[in-house]
C-alpha cells in the first residue's frame, strides 16, 4: 500500500497515540525535556542523593533487622523503576525510617531476626506490598490517600523515631538487651543493666552523634551523616574495636543486587499479608504526600493513581533483587530538589552511582562500627519528628489531637501495623462525622442587597409561613438524621412556617436513604397544610429523584431551576389571610397581596 500523499495524516494521528503509549510507560512524558544543561543537573542531583543515601540505606537496613548491603541494594534498583513508572520527576525512592521499622516487626514475629528465612520473608513482604500498591493503582484508587489524616503520619513517624532511639540505646551503651523486646521491656532491660554500660562503645557513639548535630547547624549542606560515620570509624580504629569489644558492621559483598526469590508459601503469604498491606498503605501516604508537597515548589502536577503504580511496580520488581519495601524519602526527595534536579534522571544517577561505590568501596564497611550507625540513627530518629505540625495539630483541632495520640501510643505500645489501621480508621470515622452533619443555614431575602438576594443573617426577619434553607453538603444514609433533626427543630420553634424551601446548589450527591427522607418530609408537610420544596438542585441530584421515582412524590412542580420561579410559585400558595396580615413582606411577590384594612378608631 503506497504512503499516503499528505504526510500531515501521521501528525494528525500522532497526540492520541503518544497519549496511549505515555499511560503505558510515563517517563516518555518527560523524556523529551532532556537536554545536556537537564543532564549535567541531574548528574549534579544525583552524586550529592548518592552521597545522602550511602549512610542512610546502611543505617534504615539494621533498623528492618536485616543485613546492611540490603538497605544500599534497595537504594539501586526500586529508585529506577519508580523513577520511571510514577509521576514526580523529584520523587527519590527507596529504604525509608518508618517501613524499615515496620517490615522488622512484622517479619520478626514470624521467624528471629538474623536468620535467612527473615531475609527471604522480608523480600516476601515487600512483594506483597507492592502487589497492593499496584492493584490499587490500576483500578484508580489514588485518591484514597487523600481519606488518611496528615496526623496519623505524624502520629506514626513520631512514634516509630521514639522505637528506632529505643532499639539503638543497646548499640549506643553497649549494652546486651535481648532482640525482640517490646518498648517498656526494652527500657526496663536498660535500667536493669545500666551498670554494664561500655564507655568505649558510648564513646564512639557520642563522637558520632554530636559531630552530626554539628553539621546540621553549622554546616546543613554537607553529608553531615556520612562524615559522622567517618568520625566514629576513626575513633573506634584508634582506641581498638577488638580489645574494647566494640562491634563492627561488617565488610560489605562488593557486589550488585544479586537476584533473589521471596517464599510464596501460602503459610508465608498468610502471616505477612496483614502486615504488606499496612506497609503498602503506608508507603502510598509517604510517596504521594512528599511527591505533592515539592510539585508545590515546582509547579508539577501530581498523578497519585500513577505513583501508585510506580511505587507497586518498584516493591514487586525489586523483591526480585534482593531489595526490601520502600517509598519515597522526604529528606532524599528534598535534597535532589534542591540540588537542582529537572527529572527523575536524577534518580537514576544516584542509584548508579551508589552501584558504582559499593562495587569500589565495598570492603571500607568492614571498619564501619556499629555504635557510629546508632549514633546516626539517633540523628534520624530526632529528624523524624515534626515538631512544628505536632504543636500546630495540638493548638487547631481537638479530633486531630485524639487521633495524633491514638495513633502515636499504639505505635509504642500495640502492633506497628495495626497502629497504622488505628490511625486510617480514625480518620475515616472523622471524616464521616464531619460529613453526615451537613451545614443548614437559614437564608432570607436583603433588603439592602440588589434584587434582595438571599443572605444569612438573623438579624433579617423572615416570613411566618415559609422557611428557606440551603444545605451544604449530601445527603446520604449517614446524613439523613441529622437533616431531619435540624429540620423538625426548626419547625417546632416556628410551628407556622409549614412551607419548606430547600436551596440545592450545595447539594452535591442524593442517595437513597436522603432521596426518602425529602419524600417523608413533604408528606410530612403537606399533613400540616404546607409542602416542601427544591430550587437550584445540580443536575445530578435531579437524575437521581427521576430515576428513583422521588421526584414524582415530591411532584416535578414543586421543583425549580431558580429560585426567584420558586418563590413566585411559593408566595402563591400561601395563606393570604395570615399575608394580609404580616407585617413582613420580604419578598417582592409581597407587594401584590391584599392588605388587611385597619380598625378606624371611634
Amino acid at each position: 500500500m503506497p504512503p499516503p500523499s499528505n504526510p500531515s495524516s501521521f501528525a494528525l494521528a500522532s497526540p492520541s497515540c503518544s497519549i496511549f503509549w505515555s499511560r503505558i510507560f510515563p517517563f516518555l512524558r518527560w523524556w523529551p525535556l532532556i537536554t545536556r544543561d537537564t543532564l549535567r543537573a541531574d548528574l549534579l542531583a544525583g552524586l550529592t542523593g548518592a552521597v545522602i543515601v550511602l549512610p542512610q540505606g546502611v543505617a534504615f537496613a539494621l533498623i528492618a533487622g536485616l543485613p546492611p548491603v540490603y538497605g544500599l541494594y534497595s537504594a539501586m534498583v526500586p529508585p529506577i523503576i519508580a523513577a520511571l513508572f510514577g509521576s514526580s520527576r523529584h520523587l527519590i525512592s527507596g529504604p525509608t525510617t518508618a517501613i524499615s521499622i515496620v517490615v522488622f516487626a512484622t517479619v520478626s514475629k514470624v521467624v528471629a531476626p538474623g536468620s535467612p528465612q527473615f531475609i527471604s520473608l522480608a523480600l516476601t513482604l515487600t512483594l506483597l506490598a507492592g502487589v497492593y500498591q499496584l492493584v490499587l493503582g490500576l483500578a484508580r484508587m489514588g485518591t484514597l490517600v487523600n481519606f488518611v489524616s496528615h496526623s496519623v503520619v505524624v502520629g506514626f513517624t513520631a512514634g516509630a523515631a521514639i522505637l528506632i532511639a529505643t532499639s539503638q540505646l543497646k548499640h549506643f551503651l553497649g549494652v546486651p538487651i535481648p532482640p525482640g523486646e517490646s518498648f517498656l521491656h526494652t527500657w526496663q532491660d536498660i535500667f536493669a543493666e545500666l551498670h554494664l554500660i561500655n564507655p568505649y562503645v558510648a564513646a564512639v557513639a557520642v563522637a558520632s552523634l554530636a559531630t552530626g548535630i554539628a553539621l546540621m547547624i553549622i554546616r546543613p549542606r554537607w553529608p553531615g551523616l556520612l562524615v559522622a560515620m567517618v568520625i566514629g570509624g576513626v575513633l573506634a580504629a584508634v582506641l581498638g574495636p577488638v580489645a574494647h569489644a566494640i562491634p563492627l558492621v561488617g565488610e560489605l559483598p562488593r557486589s550488585l543486587p544479586p537476584p533473589s526469590l521471596p517464599d510464596f508459601s501460602l503459610k508465608s503469604i498468610k502471616a505477612l499479608g496483614g502486615g504488606a498491606l499496612a506497609i503498602a498503605m503506608l508507603g502510598l501516604v509517604e510517596a504521594v504526600s512528599i511527591g505533592r508537597s515539592i510539585a508545590l515548589k515546582s509547579g508539577q502536577r501530581i498523578d497519585g493513581n500513577q505513583e501508585f503504580v510506580g511505587q507497586g511496580l518498584a516493591n514487586m520488581i525489586g523483591s526480585f533483587f534482593s531489595s526490601y519495601a520502600g517509598s519515597g524519602s522526604f529528606t532524599r526527595s528534598g535534597i535532589n530538589y534542591a540540588a537542582g534536579a529537572v527529572t527523575p534522571l536524577a534518580g537514576i544517577f544516584a542509584a548508579i552511582v551508589l552501584a558504582v561505590i559499593v562495587l569500589v568501596f565495598g570492603p571500607v564497611a568492614a571498619h564501619l562500627p556499629v555504635p557510629a550507625m546508632a549514633g546516626i540513627l539517633m540523628i534520624v530518629a530526632w529528624r523524624l519528628i515534626d515538631f512544628h505540625h505536632i504543636v500546630n495539630i495540638l493548638r487547631t483541632s481537638k479530633r486531630e489531637t485524639a487521633v495524633l495520640l491514638t495513633t502515636f501510643f499504639a505505635t509504642l505500645f500495640i502492633e506497628l501495623e495495626f497502629a497504622i489501621y488505628v490511625g486510617v480508621m480514625l480518620s475515616l470515622i472523622i471524616y464521616l462525622m464531619r460529613t453526615s452533619r451537613p451545614g443548614i443555614v437559614t437564608r432570607v431575602p436583603d433588603p439592602a442587597a440588589p434584587n434582595r438576594h438571599l443572605a444569612t443573617d438573623p438579624k433579617l426577619p423572615e416570613c411566618p409561613q415559609l422557611k428557606i434553607v440551603r444545605i451544604d453538603g449530601s445527603l446520604f444514609f449517614g446524613a439523613v438524621d441529622h437533616v431531619q433533626n435540624v429540620l423538625h427543630q426548626q419547625w417546632a420553634a416556628q410551628p407556622g412556617q409549614r412551607h419548606l424551601l430547600i436551596i440545592g446548589n450545595g447539594i452535591n450527591f442524593v442517595d437513597i436513604a436522603g432521596a426518602e427522607m425529602l419524600v417523608q418530609e413533604a408528606r410530612r408537610r403537606r399533613a400540616l397544610g404546607g409542602d416542601v420544596y427544591l430550587a437550584k438542585a445540580k443536575e445530578e441530584v435531579c437524575q437521581i429523584l427521576r430515576r428513583g421515582g422521588f421526584a414524582e412524590q415530591i411532584q416535578h412542580e414543586n421543583i425549580f431551576v431558580h429560585k426567584t420561579h420558586a418563590i413566585a410559585t411559593i408566595v402563591s400558595h400561601l395563606d393570604h389571610n395570615i399575608c394580609a396580615t404580616c407585617d413582613k413582606r420580604i419578598f417582592w411577590e409581597c407587594r401584590d397581596l391584599p392588605v388587611a384594612e385597619k380598625p378606624v378608631a371611634a
